[in-house]
């Protein structure tokens, strides 16, 4: 067994944090521009996360993969309650029609849902790894799974935010494949959950909008289009090579949330087809490597939670660009690393230290 970390996947953790931080910098220059906010300030704020996830990864490095199943259910219990918390006045912050937030006083404010997606995948990869030998069988396939994304759901529902709900979801499922369940059975419960979610398409006024919008950018020009058609705009503006650092135009004045779920469509525009393919493959590599991290686990619990943490950042961050290219609908969610978020920023880095924890245990040839 070897000792030291997976030099690999750190290296491309360490790249894509270095890119986030350069595309995070240009995208600040259009809310300083057009709103006046400090620079500095965002700069700073980012930095803090990643000084503090930086932090919460080493510490994870240390600690051993057991110590998360362990206490996974404890986790998982403290995350609830912390989403939930965004409900009470006085704590809970509401933004655009969405109570995502906690306001904790002169301390930059936490969106828990981050944590709750941490939180599931560590507790689900607990339940999937005691009921291993169990798993075939589709009751204790589907049971756990759809308790767990259940009970996350309620709160998310709440706030509302659907995104969020779709990406532990997305998770789940493809750490229920990696558990042992049956294909067949997974495919079923896809196509129920499928079927879950045109309901809420038909349902929910917001996202009927965003699924109408997707499939017709025109029917709402300055109003439920606007974002995509001015993404697509700031998109297409940077051609092969882009306009160049700090040169994006959409950033300036039509982009909402430059520094937020847009940041994709500035970042392509001034880097162009050849920054987007760039940037998409750390991201692929990210996932490979840890996949790869992953099959060569010693446990059942490791191998489960490595291909959780991947899958949801990766699943996160594909969600995000897919939306800026108009390839899937609007869903608001951060690019992992890169967009403005601090608790996202701190809960991946954290991710990404217990990954390399778990590659310290991998035979040394891999």
């Amino acid at each position: 067994m070897k000792k030291t970390i997976n030099k690999t996947f750190l290296t491309v953790c360490v790249f894509l944090v270095l890119a986030g931080i350069f595309i995070f910098t240009s995208a600040s220059l259009g809310l300083l521009a057009r709103d006046g906010v400090s620079m500095g300030n965002l700069i700073a704020s980012q930095i803090l996360a990643i000084a503090v996830g930086t932090i919460a990864a080493i510490i994870a490095v240390r600690i051993p993969p057991e110590f998360w199943n362990k206490y996974a259910f404890y986790i998982f219990i403290a995350s609830l309650i912390a989403t939930f918390l965004v409900f009470v006045p006085g704590i809970g912050v509401e933004h655009g029609g969405a109570h995502r937030w906690l306001n904790l006083g002169p301390l930059p404010s936490v969106q828990p849902s981050e944590l709750l997606k941490f939180a599931f995948v560590l507790y689900y990869a607990a339940w999937c790894a005691a009921l291993q030998k169990r798993i075939h069988l589709f009751r204790y396939a589907a049971f756990p799974l759809v308790l767990l994304v259940g009970i996350a759901g309620i709160p998310l529902i709440l706030q509302p935010d659907y995104g969020t709900i779709i990406i532990i979801g997305v998770t789940g499922f493809s750490m229920l494949i990696v558990a042992g369940a049956r294909i067949r059975h997974v495919m079923a419960l896809a196509l129920a959950a499928f079927a879950l979610l045109a309901l809420v398409v038909f349902t929910v006024p917001y996202i009927n909008t965003r699924v109408m919008t997707f499939f017709n950018p025109n029917r709402d020009p300055l109003g439920a289009s606007y974002q995509i058609r001015q993404s697509l705009i700031a998109i297409g503006s940077g051609h092969i090579t882009g306009r160049g650092f700090g040169q994006s135009i959409q950033k300036f004045s039509f982009l909402p949330e430059p520094v937020g779920d847009s940041i994709f469509a500035v970042f392509a525009e001034e880097w162009g087809f050849v920054g987007a393919i760039a940037l998409l493959s750390l991201f692929i590599v990210f996932l490979s490597r840890g996949y790869r991290i992953a099959m060569h686990a010693p446990r059942v619990f490791s191998r489960i939670a490595v291909v959780g943490f991947i899958t949801s950042i990766v699943i996160q961050s594909f969600m995000n660009i897919g939306s800026m290219l108009n390839v899937m609908p609007l869903t608001g969610d951060p690019l992992v690393f890169v967009s403005q978020g601090g608790t996202s920023m701190v809960m991946a880095l954290l991710a990404v230290g217990i990954i390399l924890s778990v590659s310290k245990t991998l035979p040394t040839k891999t």
